[in-house]
């Protein structure tokens, strides 16, 4: 059986996997400003890394913002366009072996899909992403590269900037331990340096999401949501939706390969027969 690729072109980055009776090909990620440079670039890329000639590729799924873009087959082989919500339902749930979940894609916004073995539903979304990361941290602290980012962050005292359950009440709240936030950046000290900031955007991005999608699988009568996308990745994602988790009692998964989700769900549109477009 040959080869189907899934590819999410992103507005900064291009994800790029195979999957081949049912297995994964090694997935791989190019930054590139233009979508069809880093489409093709991808493609090449992955195509030369597996060792792989074009006969061996049978069909080939684009989808992402910059899927709009493609007009025509790639190299001849054929090629669908996916919906991209559709593709962050099914790759969530293949990665994360659920057969039912709320799906948070996040990227420079974040979208999130209720996905079960029947459909795909879209619920809406957040313009808090990594878009917002970038932004506050290019207006804060004049720092435009994510890796810088986390590395300033990586001392950071959250103390100084966010205001606390513990800080505005002497009594629990609820069941609210004293250490929840109250109020990000409520608290910002004129003593919080770089490192404090850094890390209080990145909480904000995080507990915002985090907190829209515990409403949003609630809905649902759900318990867990599955994470994807390039902020999945981020080092400091999985410790702050750990406290959510305890405060909520939810859980939030974050699957192997989660930041090339869409990217896997685009090439299981195609292989399993879903609607798209043939170009």
């Amino acid at each position: 059986m040959g080869i189907t690729i899934g590819i999410d072109i992103g507005g900064s980055t291009t994800k790029i996997v195979g999957i081949r009776d049912g297995e994964i090909l090694a997935p791989l990620m190019v930054r590139a400003n233009d979508p069809i440079a880093s489409l093709f670039g991808a493609f090449g890329k992955f195509i030369d890394a597996n060792s792989l000639a074009l006969t061996d590729v049978e069909k080939v799924a684009v989808t992402g913002v910059g899927a709009s873009s493609m007009d025509k087959p790639i190299y001849g082989i054929p090629t669908f366009r996916v919906e991209e919500f559709l593709a962050n339902g099914l790759g969530g749930l293949y990665l994360s072996k659920l057969d039912e979940a709320v799906i948070v894609s996040m990227g420079t916004g974040t979208a999130f899909v209720r996905a079960d073995r029947d459909g795909i539903r879209h619920l809406g979304g957040s313009g808090v992403g990594g878009g917002t990361l970038l932004g506050l941290s290019g207006l804060m602290l004049n720092i435009r590269n994510i890796d810088i980012l986390i590395d300033t962050a990586k001392d950071g005292d959250l103390g100084k900037v966010d205001l606390t359950i513990g800080d505005i009440s002497k009594n629990q709240i609820g069941n609210m331990p004293e250490y929840i936030t109250a109020s990000n950046f409520g608290k910002l000290s004129d003593l919080a340096d770089k490192a404090d900031i850094a890390l209080a955007i990145i909480n904000l991005v995080f507990q915002t999401i985090g907190m829209l999608a515990v409403f949003a699988s609630r809905e649902f009568g759900q318990k867990e949501a599955v994470l994807i996308g390039n902020l999945s990745r981020i080092p400091y994602c999985r410790q702050i939706f750990d406290g959510l988790e305890l405060l909520h009692g939810f859980k939030f998964v974050i699957p192997e390969h989660s930041e090339h989700a869409t990217a896997v769900g685009a090439a299981l549109a195609v292989i399993n027969g879903r609607e798209c477009v043939r170009l």
